[in-house]
């Protein structure tokens, strides 16, 4: 019983190999997911500190990251279309986008800090500006991490290709003539 657990799972392992060697883009998509997800679940964090702060520019910074999040979902969906070439048109906007939220995220970290270091009338730390911080530091991280996996899709395609997923078939060489003269 237990051959047969490994064998699901190695046979598992095998399927999702074979998947992302047809498809390894997926594998910046998923980091690109994960990257959302860090901005857009402590996106609560990160209205309450815009409301805390009322720096210049905050609720924009922070509307235009999550607006282009969303738009660089669909301008990575039509970068890779199916059994066609990459629309690298499609690829440059949305390094585009990447560009322009790791610039909001980063002007929206220096105004936090702004807020918490000015001479006069510093705000006070609160948990929830720390974790609105702390979420814009993983999302431009996470972000970059992205679109490097972007750039070296072609790379990692030839790493991936490279790996054997082929199944081992049986011999069937021992068998013998087969009649089929239909003499009994």
């Amino acid at each position: 019983m237990n051959d047969t657990k490994r064998s699901g799972f190695g046979e598992f392992i095998r399927k999702s190999i074979v998947s992302l060697k047809r498809k390894p883009e997926t594998i910046s998509m998923v980091v690109l997911v994960i990257a959302f997800l860090i901005y857009s679940l402590n996106l609560t964090y990160i209205s309450h500190t815009t409301a805390r702060i009322q720096g210049p520019g905050m609720g924009l910074y922070g509307f235009i990251t999550m607006l282009l999040s969303m738009l660089s979902f669909v301008c990575f969906t039509n970068s890779y279309p199916r059994r066609k070439k990459p629309n690298y048109a499609m690829i440059c906007l949305m390094f585009v986008m990447f560009a322009i939220i790791i610039f909001c995220d980063i002007k929206y970290r220096g105004l936090i800090t702004n807020a918490l270091t000015r001479a006069e009338n510093p705000i006070a730390e609160e948990d929830y500006i720390t974790k609105a911080a702390k979420a814009l530091n993983a999302h431009v991280i996470v972000l970059i991490i992205g679109a490097v996996l972007v750039a070296l899709r072609p790379v990692i395609a030839k790493l991936i290709r490279s790996i054997k997923t082929s199944i081992e078939i049986e011999d069937n060489s021992g068998m013998g003539a087969i009649d089929i003269s239909g003499n009994d």
